[in-house]
């Protein structure tokens, strides 16, 4: 069939053409932003699931509901090592900007963006004493501010900061949300700063919200910083999508084109995908190109699953797999040995022949690098569905 037609769209957090099975997750946000709206007290929002789920494309579709109530939106994406002052800053810079137009009191708007640049501007020193590590420039002409969220304590800097951001919302009659992508990644000092802000917010009920997205155990991460998180954050966890939501995933967009699907072909993507929604989209992106017509079948997707299967080894696989040390490859080689649950460290450390002790420096290099997790105290799993698959598949 004509490749330029085809609809589906694998690609790292792309929207996909039918975003099926998230109905639940999208009415709660729904209330959420309803209920700031209103003026009722309501805790931030956190996604979590592991890759390939669609944290990311729920965390933009979030983004584009609250923008189309005029909320003032800004996005960061976590990284291991660095600190969360620059970002925040940034994107609470573009939330202001968009309500900037809407405040009747320009002084206002200046007032917060110098408090903003000495946000910025407050981190640490470096280790010759001299310079700060996180100078900004981001265009902003007003001076910045003095003695308003620029102690250099992020936890004191990021509380004030906040409260000032959603007292520019509350002057326009609106909100702000700040959407925060591998929230798991943020460092563990900047993870407690963070709970005490949205804290404070939580407290005072001003209109400014927190919408993180992270692997399955960012809930443990935000307990271990702040008792308190477990209350703090309204907590949504996704997962590969029931048999119904992947045909629709499927069929929607092919119908939109005048394209079907046999019901055996249906359950030939069913068992390939697992329902995954990463998945699902690269198998139905190779078999639209592969199938010669309309309906597309079961032979269909017989033939182009090793294409797809290639593809996947290479881009989603092989791209995660090679980023880790010799080391960190023979502790992953030993989980997929062991099966595809979450297993014991000590079964990992007993299938290599090594002291658990001695093996602490891959597991943690791994769940650095997002690649595995840990699903409770002494259990370890992929963060990739199918992953141990794959491995099994390698060449030893």
């Amino acid at each position: 069939m004509d490749p330029v037609r085809n609809p589906y769209a694998p690609g790292a957090g792309q929207r996909p053409p039918e975003l099926a099975g998230r109905d639940r997750e999208l009415q709660q946000f729904e209330v959420v932003l309803e209920r700031v709206a209103r003026g009722r007290p309501e805790r931030s929002m956190i996604v979590t699931g592991l890759r390939g789920v669609g944290k990311t494309v729920l965390l933009n579709t979030f983004r584009s509901m609250a923008m189309q109530r005029l909320w003032g939106t800004g996005k960061i994406e976590a990284r291991p090592d660095q600190s969360i002052r620059r970002p925040v800053a940034s994107a609470l810079h573009m939330a202001v900007r968009e309500l900037a137009p809407r405040h009747r009191a320009p002084d206002r708007i200046e007032e917060f963006l110098g408090v903003l640049k000495a946000f910025a501007q407050a981190g640490p020193e470096d280790k010759s004493g001299k310079a700060r590590v996180h100078r900004w420039s981001p265009g902003i002409d007003v001076p910045a501010a003095r003695g308003r969220a620029d102690s250099g304590d992020l936890e004191i800097d990021l509380t004030e900061l906040f409260v000032d951001a959603a007292s520019v919302a509350t002057d326009v009659g609106s909100g702000i949300a700040l959407f925060v992508d591998e929230m798991q990644d943020i460092p563990a000092d900047d993870v407690s700063a963070l709970c005490a802000a949205c804290h404070e917010l939580s407290q005072s009920g001003g209109p400014l919200i927190v919408v993180g997205a992270g692997l399955p155990h960012l809930p443990a991460v935000l307990s271990a910083s702040k008792s308190y998180s477990e209350r703090l954050f309204r907590y949504a966890r996704i997962d590969r999508l029931d048999r119904e939501s992947a045909d629709l995933a499927l069929l929607a967009p092919a119908e939109r084109e005048e394209v079907t699907f046999t019901p055996d072909a249906l359950d030939a993507l069913y068992s390939a995908a697992d329902g995954y929604p990463y998945f699902v989209q690269a198998y139905a992106k190779v078999v639209w190109d592969v199938a010669p017509g309309t309906p597309i079948t079961a032979e269909d997707i017989r033939v182009a699953a090793p294409e797809a299967e290639s593809e996947l080894a290479v881009g989603f696989f092989g791209s995660r797999y090679e980023r880790a040390t010799p080391a960190e490859r023979d502790y992953m080689r030993a989980m997929a040995q062991l099966g595809d649950e979450p297993v014991a460290t000590s079964s990992v450390a007993q299938e290599l022949g090594r002291k658990p002790s001695s093996l602490s420096p891959a597991r943690d290099g791994l769940i650095k690098k997002g690649l595995v997790f840990s699903a409770e105290r002494g259990l370890v799993a992929f963060t990739v569905p199918h992953f141990g698959k794959f491995l099994r598949a390698q060449p030893a």
